[in-house]
């Protein structure tokens, strides 16, 4: 039941990040129309963007949530780093495009936007942005979701351009009322270059988590040994030589193949007796981490467990 539950909270949480993104699609393009700033425009294509990735997660949100079944044996939460990775692949192509095209705006000297309106944008939409990445975040600390972290993470990097925006701008302002004012023009593309650079980090660290787990690479070597500590703790009345450990993490889930290569107290157990070993073992685990998914095997020649 507690599982549904959290489903359920993560589909609320996605739906969230759905009609804000919708909102902020359509102010962000409004505004952009009546000020003429490419910044604000990117801050619009980035929300856009969101928009469409946010539908496309709420469908894999509920794919995740089912049994493995005929076409999917290992189940669908391979799904969820597949789509993380598009997801940040399609944001750096975005500020890498944004990018460019400012510096040949730049190299043409710029031009001006409406900096009044443009800063009531950046204070509404700075406040927005990070009011529902706090949400998200709040609200799904229960439970685990990578699909609600890159979105909390999303709206996060929104909030930073909205915010870095709202700087801008003033400072555009003050330039235009100043005996700089010639230096104005210039504010917009010289931010789009800052901002399309600064948040490049953030897709590119989910790009390379995403990657990993869809390439099944094992998790962090500490995350490792951690595991296989609880897991050793777990087999404290198990006679045993060693035990091989493998990890991978699939989405949500943190999948552990075990090997135990028993000794020669270790006796000949009845199948009724292992399972008793595996579930005590495995519920041990849980306990610790939910999402973790495992198989444990008992072998007597080591050459069986590499």
């Amino acid at each position: 039941m507690a599982v549904n539950l959290h489903v359920l909270d993560e589909l609320r949480l996605l739906k969230l990040s759905l009609i804000a993104a919708g909102v902020f699609v359509s102010v962000a393009l409004g505004f952009a129309l009546l000020t003429g700033s490419d910044s604000i425009l990117f801050d619009g294509v980035y929300s856009l963007i969101s928009f469409f990735m946010t539908l496309l997660t709420l469908k894999v949100a509920n794919l995740v949530a089912r049994p493995d079944d005929d076409r999917f044996h290992f189940g669908y939460t391979a799904i969820e780093p597949t789509l993380n990775l598009f997801k940040s692949l399609i944001v750096i192509v975005t500020c890498v495009f944004a990018v460019f095209g400012a510096v040949n705006r730049l190299h043409d000297g710029g031009h001006s936007a409406e900096y009044g309106l443009a800063i009531v944008y950046g204070a509404l939409a700075t406040t927005g942005c990070f009011l529902v990445a706090w949400i998200m975040k709040k609200r799904s600390q229960h439970f685990l979701s990578d699909l609600v972290g890159v979105e909390a993470k999303t709206w996060f990097v929104d909030g930073l351009l909205s915010g870095s925006i709202l700087v801008g701008f003033l400072g555009a302002w003050w330039l235009e009322h100043s005996s700089l004012s010639e230096y104005a023009t210039r504010v917009d593309p010289i931010l789009l270059i800052i901002l399309g650079l600064a948040i490049l980090p953030i897709p590119g660290k989910i790009m390379i988590d995403s990657l990993k787990e869809v390439i099944n690479q094992a998790p962090p070597q500490i995350v490792v040994y951690e595991i296989e500590q609880r897991l050793k703790k777990s087999l404290i009345e198990v006679s045993y030589d060693h035990v091989e450990l493998r990890v991978s993490k699939r989405g949500r889930d943190l999948y552990l193949l075990v090997h135990v290569v028993v000794s020669e107290s270790f006796g000949h157990e009845t199948i009724i007796q292992l399972d008793d070993i595996r579930r005590n073992s495995e519920q041990a685990m849980k306990q610790w981490n939910p999402a973790i998914v495992m198989d444990m095997l008992f072998v007597k020649d080591p050459l069986l467990a590499d």
